[in-house]
């Protein structure tokens, strides 16, 4: 057996190849694939998430909590997984809050953060226990509402939009006008609204940025996040008892990108954690990270329908497209399209190779998962895998586009 690194894709080492057959948890792709009885399929390995997790842990000092950020990939087998293996989860909706209780978290060690949230989903949450993180001024009226009616006290938290963003960051989530959280400026007056309601404050979630691959960038909103939630606490109605300096850690999609340095952000971190216990004592500082603990662990599979040569291009035709991985098409906040790491899954070494373009089955010139690839040579029934896609893969995309079938998942 040989290690095979896709170094001109910059992805980890996390898989391995036998003969010419990709393994995924230790077994090929083919074996998978007769499992899963269809192709298109996702396949997630616990084992890579498992061996991320502990070699995070083991940079990070002990006292940092990690949550799991579940709209990164709410499949229920992936969080029940993840729950066994970090410090509290948090959702996105109130399906995810049913699947993260469904799993067996604790409701205390769970957040919901969102700026819609409805009063459906605002009492689904007080009435379960866990904390919301408050985006508005209507969240607290409703919640307010709730605890008066019910004699129980809420537990929110404030999601504050800080003055500052995550530089370099591919999906920016805080700095200027922004539908997420509270304007930092007017967080003290929110915080005496919640002090003045049959609420409980937690305390503060600020996340400025995703996707990061800059170790520097990520310090020093870090460090940002920390004072900016040293001086609002000033305000705070009661003790802070979470902060939540929200993540951003990157991975390497494409053939220039490197993955992140943790060793500095470690270092970082352990500075914060004094400070942090010096100025709050009693609170937990938390890092929410999602596509960083399962993005290595997946890959997307589908199989290769027809091949096409058109002027000359080769053009593999194939059962799966956009419509499952919206992201490897470019269409899922790329500004340039540039290739996920693609490879032939029963070919992976391969004799011939050529330059392919993999296409799916809809009618649109988007669907296009790898446009002229250096790749083995394939036919009609080879495997086409799409690796790095263990986060926002099959739930960030159009599923029911031009109704073909869905894609099922696996976690090995």
């Amino acid at each position: 057996m040989t290690s095979v690194t896709f170094r001109q894709h910059a992805a980890h080492p996390w898989f391995a190849v036998d003969g010419d057959q990709l393994l995924i948890g230790g077994r090929s792709i083919t074996d998978i694939a007769a499992q899963a009885g269809q192709t298109p399929f996702y396949v997630y390995d616990r084992g890579v998430m498992t061996r991320k997790m502990h070699e995070l842990r083991a940079a990070l000092p002990c006292e940092v909590h990690v949550h799991y950020a579940m709209k990164a990939n709410p499949m229920p087998a992936v969080v029940s997984h993840m729950l066994g293996l970090v410090d509290g989860l948090d959702v996105a909706s109130a399906g995810e809050m049913r699947v993260a209780l469904d799993a067996g978290a604790a409701s205390d060690l769970v957040s919901f953060a969102g700026p819609g949230k409805t009063d459906s989903e605002l009492a689904r949450a007080a009435a379960a226990g866990i904390t919301v993180n408050i985006e508005s001024e209507r969240e607290i009226r409703v919640l307010a509402a709730i605890g008066t009616g019910t004699g129980r006290r809420p537990r929110v938290a404030v999601r504050v939009n800080p003055d500052f963003e995550l530089k370099t960051s591919g999906m920016k989530m805080g700095g200027g006008p922004k539908q997420f959280g509270i304007d930092a400026e007017r967080v003290p007056d929110v915080l005496a609204a919640i002090g003045a309601a049959p609420l409980e404050f937690q305390g503060f979630h600020i996340f400025s940025g995703s996707q990061n691959l800059r170790a520097e960038a990520i310090v020093e909103a870090q460090q940002k996040s920390v004072a900016l939630a040293l001086r609002l606490a000033q305000h705070a109605p009661s003790p802070v008892r979470t902060l939540n300096i929200g993540g951003g850690f990157g991975i390497p999609y494409f053939p220039d990108e490197r993955p992140l340095e943790i060793a500095p952000i470690a270092t970082n971190l352990r500075e914060l954690v004094t400070r942090v216990a010096r100025a709050l004592p009693g609170a937990q500082l938390v890092l929410e990270l999602g596509r960083y603990l399962v993005g290595e662990s997946g890959a997307y599979v589908c199989r290769v329908i027809d091949r096409k040569v058109s002027r000359g291009q080769v053009f593999l035709v194939c059962d799966g497209g956009l419509h499952h991985h919206l992201a490897a098409s470019g269409n899922f906040g790329q500004v340039l399209r540039k290739n996920y790491p693609v490879l032939i899954g029963n070919r992976v070494q391969g004799g011939a190779r050529e330059i392919a373009s993999v296409v799916g089955p809809l009618c649109t010139p988007l669907d296009l998962l790898a446009d002229r690839m250096d790749l083995s040579r394939a036919e009609e029934g080879d495997l086409v895998v799409v690796l790095q896609s263990g986060a926002y893969g099959l739930s960030a995309s159009p599923r029911a586009f031009l109704n073909h079938p869905p894609a099922v998942e696996l976690l090995v």
